[in-house]
């Protein structure tokens, strides 16, 4: 029994978490790395028979193992289809922040998960029939045991990354749901195991961190930003206060008019008013469909989660104890550090890691008082507006510490996945006029959703720069979307459009985001082409001429090699996407990891105060 059922939960697994089992996927990934799905195989017949012989329940054991292969599949296809990352060890942590947008988004039961279902509720009543022989409880127990001390053997192969090399699994942690294709779901989860744990570099101390830091500032090898502050201005201007605003799903949809889409309003006047007095450009973001956690991570310190388990949530793995970054560099310099978010503030941890990264004071949904909100068709009680978003970022300046200049790091929710046109009341929602004859009335519905959201991000962009512009103090603010997302059916919008005919979660086009650095004292624009989100931080302060950290001087003599590398896409000085990096950059790429281990990691009393070479 234990064979047949181990087969067949494998098969189910595999089945829900592609959502199809063609004969492609046999012969393009279980045969080419049929080790790794036997060794499944014996793992699930070895849960199987532990059950069954432990406590005398064949039903028990039949639903024991459906669950334990299914249920990690099924929240893999799942994840596939909202962020293009499958299930990882990791995700147990974070079960709170899954619920809660899994709760809201549309997801529904494919067909696979209902035969699995089926299968298996049958199976456990057939399994009624079968008779554990009777033993003393001594035998049986004996008997378990040695079939569990099995299963583990089996574990401790896919644990050992020596073990599960020699059975034909590579490590391919940058395509993670490439990785799980070919070895299975169950192989895939645990090998990731493997990577909770975050390796020291090669030849990491703090002598070399030091060493490198030294020769950073001894260097210029950043680029020119032709007509910044710092290369044409007066430089009075040394401390300003700075309002970074990261966008919930902001990118400039607008663009879809060149790809046969047609609004029946203007998108985004603001930003492309704005682009022709500012710093303007594109954030490489390492997200796609979620993660903002990872992109403010990034934004918001300059380490990149290219070192990090992939799938990992640095907010709830890493940032446990203080740590350099903007805010905790800025309060040095006597500044006051906020946040404001309008969600819940254990969202993704950030009441916890923010004062990690220097940040004294947050502002959650908990703290605010009736707040307008939207979007209640798709979110029970709907999110709250990116209008009453830039009402509190005013609120908060009015109300901030007049003796220190000001950081504030906001970030937005108005328009999070998914997307249904119901949300807003149709005189408000944006209508499109024309669309390609190839995409549904779903992902036109959808879409319809997300440019209302865009074009309101737009206008809370334009009350902002309106407010800030009359202000007597210096104010630099920093707008940029988060990431792209699934909008109605999968791709299709990009697909449909030929916007990206290709379209994947690992599409370079979607993970550049619409970047722009603004300020009241300052009016040429500068064109910045494409930043990584961990050079954010470090390009800020070089466009201003403010007295920079010697890590954000190394990040800074980078650009000149690349500009981002990012979840294994290289983006190149001339803006160009590979997936290749040349011995140079490796090198540099090396040299980076061993400063950012050194910042999160190997300074166990935390980096304020990390910037003494700096000054």
């Amino acid at each position: 029994m234990a064979p047949l059922v181990g087969l067949l939960v494998l098969v189910c697994t595999e089945w829900v978490h592609r959502g199809q089992f063609t004969q492609a996927v046999w012969t393009s990934n279980v045969l080419p790395h049929l080790p790794s799905y036997l060794f499944s195989w014996l793992l699930l017949a070895c849960l199987y028979q532990t059950v069954a012989t432990l406590s005398r329940c064949h039903p028990a054991a039949v639903l024991v193992t459906a669950i334990a292969g299914c249920v990690p599949a099924a929240i893999t296809y799942f994840k596939l289809k909202l962020r293009g990352e499958p299930f990882f060890p990791w995700d147990v942590m974070q079960v709170s922040e899954a619920v809660g947008v899994a709760g809201q988004a549309g997801l529904e039961m494919t067909l696979s998960m209902g035969v699995s279902a089926l299968l298996f509720a049958v199976l456990a009543v057939l399994a009624v029939l079968v008779k554990e022989p009777e033993r003393r409880w001594q035998s049986r127990l004996a008997a378990g045991l040695g079939t569990a001390l099995v299963g583990a053997m089996v574990v401790g192969v896919f644990l050992s990354p020596g073990l599960s090399r020699s059975i034909g699994i590579v490590p391919d942690m940058w395509m993670q749901n490439r990785y799980y294709r070919n070895y299975g779901v169950i192989a895939g989860f645990i090998t990731n195991i493997q990577n909770i744990n975050v390796k020291k570099p090669a030849g990491y101390n703090q002598n070399t961190a030091e060493t490198l830091l030294e020769e950073a500032e001894k260097q210029d090898l950043a680029p020119e930003f032709e007509g910044s502050y710092a290369q044409q201005g007066d430089g009075q201007v040394t401390w300003p206060n700075i309002i970074f605003v990261m966008d919930e799903s902001f990118w400039d949809a607008s663009e879809l008019e060149q790809y046969g889409v047609t609004f029946d309003r203007a998108l985004t006047p603001n930003l492309h008013r704005l682009q022709q007095q500012a710093a303007y450009g594109k954030l490489y973001s390492p997200s796609f469909g979620g993660g903002t956690c990872d992109v403010e991570f990034e934004a918001l310190t300059g380490y990149s989660t290219e070192f990090l388990p992939s799938g990992s949530k640095p907010f709830q793995q890493h940032v446990v104890h203080p740590m350099f970054s903007l805010p905790s560099y800025l309060k040095e310099q006597g500044y006051a550090t906020q946040a404001v978010h309008c969600y819940y503030g254990k969202f993704w941890s950030r009441n916890t890691a923010y004062p990690n990264l220097g940040i004294d004071s947050f502002i959650s949904l908990e703290d605010f008082v009736n707040p307008e909100k939207k979007r209640g068709a798709e979110w029970k009680g709907g999110l709250v507006t990116d209008r009453e978003m830039a009402n509190k970022i005013e609120e908060l300046w009015e109300s901030r510490q007049t003796d220190k200049p000001l950081f504030l790091h906001a970030v937005t929710m108005q328009n999070h996945t998914s997307y249904r046109p119901d949300n807003y009341d149709p005189e408000e929602l944006v209508q499109i006029l024309q669309a390609p004859a190839t995409m549904s009335e779903k992902t036109k519905g959808a879409l319809q959703d997300f440019a209302t959201g865009v074009q309101q991000a737009d206008e809370m962009l334009g009350q902002l720069t309106d407010y800030f512009s009359q202000v007597e103090e210096p104010v630099i603010l920093v707008f940029w979307g988060d990431h792209y997302n699934p909008i109605g059916s999968g791709y299709e919008v990009y697909t449909s459009t030929g916007y990206v005919p290709d379209a994947t979660s690992e599409s370079p086009e979607l993970h550049q985001m619409p970047l722009l650095i603004w300020c009241n004292y300052w009016d040429q624009p500068v064109e910045l082409g494409t930043l990584a989100a961990y050079q954010l931080s470090p390009v800020l302060m070089e466009l201003f001429g403010m007295e920079k950290p010697a890590y954000y001087e190394y990040l800074l003599n980078q650009l000149s090699v690349y500009r981002s590398r990012t979840r294994g896409v290289t983006i190149q000085p001339d803006g160009t996407a590979t997936q290749e990096m040349d011995s140079q950059q490796e090198q540099w790429f090396e040299n980076h990891w061993l400063l950012q281990y050194d910042l999160m990691f190997g300074k166990s009393w935390g980096a304020p105060g990390y910037n003494e070479s700096s000054k």
